[in-house]
């Protein structure tokens, strides 16, 4: 037991320290036009499946706390969905909402993949890993692309639209855009990312 705490512990250190790697270095939060792609998700799957819901929603909360921080501190046109000490271009202060886009979706990441991967192992009936924990990878970062972009929807859709110079019955359009285009690519990458690195620490902690 004492054994597994420390492994447990050492595992969540590492996952921590690249997530601020990942902050501090353009590799974390990338542009892509108005927003920005991103690989911070990538370590808080892992962490799901390989230390459970309980860690893996507790790095999620500090990716979202590094997200809001960064868009407090690195200012874009987006910055406002965030940040709530950035002031939307419609109203001219900040909204406290900006603080659910930012963490709880992150909170999410860290929770979804674990029982993803736990339901298809079980369905499975123990065969066919590496899909379950490719499959688990894409469910993850799709829980943080759409739930972010539908509560930008939810939200801040006039701010959006006006910040994108596009009409308010538009937006939708290009939020589906934004899901299908990079919010796909991220999913393949945190597939790819889960399946490789999970089967080894897998296989690891049954040591």
């Amino acid at each position: 037991m004492k054994q597994t705490n420390v492994r447990s512990f050492t595992l969540t250190a590492m996952f921590l320290a690249i997530m601020i790697l990942l902050a501090a270095t353009p590799l974390g939060f990338i542009p892509i036009g108005p927003i920005n792609a991103t690989t911070m998700h990538i370590p808080v799957i892992i962490a799901s499946i390989i230390l459970g819901p309980r860690i893996g929603a507790g790095l999620g909360t500090i990716f979202g706390v590094i997200s809001l921080i960064r868009s407090t501190i690195i200012i874009t046109p987006m910055s406002f969905v965030f940040s709530p000490f950035i002031a939307n271009p419609l109203t001219n202060h900040g909204d406290w909402r900006a603080v659910i886009i930012a963490v709880i979706p992150r909170i999410l990441i860290g929770i979804v993949p674990y029982y993803v991967y736990k339901g298809l192992r079980k369905l499975l009936k123990n065969k066919a890993v590496p899909v379950s924990l490719f499959i688990a990878g894409v469910a993850g970062s799709l829980t943080n692309t759409i739930l972010v972009m539908n509560l930008i929807f939810l939200f801040f859709k006039d701010s959006y639209a006006d910040v994108l110079q596009v009409a308010a019955n538009a937006v939708y359009g290009v939020i589906l855009g934004i899901i299908f285009g990079s919010g796909l690519v991220e999913a393949a990458v945190a597939g790819i990312a889960t399946m490789a690195v999970c089967a080894v620490l897998l296989r690891l902690m049954k040591k």
